[in-house]
């Protein structure tokens, strides 16, 4: 009886307990700007400014910049990172929408046209998980 009670009541609460993600950016090469994280949570969204779950950002300088991603419930998310050296709050790209800026993604490298798919990059989180991404 009590794992009956158990399960229908800590169940629903583990689904909805939060979790931090803590992200280590390694191979930041400048102290110019800002180091930005987007966070993704589906394909339909994934790498649109318009539909981010929710960013991160930290100061750039040399080596590793780490952060935290807090409040996320368990899921998959992707990650897309991008180091700002200009502090303009986006990134820049050519004419051709190549990144003038370094960019990298979790699980996956920038391929030779373009950047990796959501499910490339998507890793689950059931509680706190680290990672850390070479840019």
């Amino acid at each position: 009886m009590k794992l009956i009670f158990l399960t229908l009541v800590l169940a629903p609460i583990s689904l909805f307990s939060q979790n931090t993600i803590s992200v280590h950016i390694k191979n930041v090469d400048s102290t110019k700007g800002h180091v930005n994280v987007a966070v993704y949570n589906s394909d339909d969204s994934f790498l649109s400014f318009d539909e981010v779950l929710t960013t991160e950002t930290a100061p750039a300088h040399e080596g590793v910049v780490s952060l935290k991603i807090q409040d996320l419930p368990m899921g998959e998310y992707a990650l897309a990172v991008f180091h700002d050296e200009n502090s303009n709050g986006k990134l820049d790209t050519n004419w051709l929408g190549i990144p003038k800026e370094k960019v990298a993604f979790s699980k996956a490298k920038m391929k030779a046209f373009g950047p990796p798919k959501y499910k490339e990059c998507a890793f689950k989180v059931t509680s706190d998980y680290e990672i850390s991404i070479d840019l």
